[in-house]
């Protein structure tokens, strides 16, 4: 074999190595198989909770807010009643772009496009045709828990 043979040869074995490098790159990302949801304090939120917060010290103003495990959850009124809360995920219906709490027009605003939403997460303007989801907020004491 002459050296223009053995350095063809070896080129198209090294491109076939970094090809499989590359598809095997393109897969899904790991998923976490721990059944423990974070909720982004590391700590875990009570049983069966998505994600928790510490009203003595999180949420203490109308309009603040806290984004973990894909909710945003934000202060609507005071007082600790679950009422004075909403939790509805924080991608986009359009295309999962993170929305941000708007407290002055009271509705959720996705930056990439506009689309904007009310507090129970139902579309006020597109390009989103879909509404939010919506969770379950249960208070006890200073805990807050978001639940499906």
């Amino acid at each position: 074999m002459d050296r223009q043979e053995f350095l063809a040869k070896f080129g198209i074995g090294i491109a076939a190595i970094c090809a499989g490098c590359t598809f095997a790159s393109c897969g899904s990302t790991v998923k976490d198989d721990d059944p423990t949801p974070d909720d982004g304090t590391g700590s875990n939120p009570p049983a069966g909770a998505l994600v928790s917060a510490d009203l003595s010290s999180e949420l203490r103003n109308v309009g603040e807010s806290k984004v973990a495990n894909g909710i945003i959850i934000v202060r609507l009124a005071s007082g600790n009643a679950p009422e004075s809360f909403t939790a509805v995920q924080v991608a986009c219906t359009h295309q999962g772009v993170a929305i941000n709490y708007n407290n002055a027009q009271g509705r959720f605003v996705c930056p990439a496009h506009g689309s904007q939403f009310n507090t129970t997460g139902d579309v006020l303007a597109g390009p989103a045709t879909s509404a939010l989801k919506k969770y379950t907020i249960n208070v006890n004491g200073s805990t807050l828990s978001v639940s499906s």
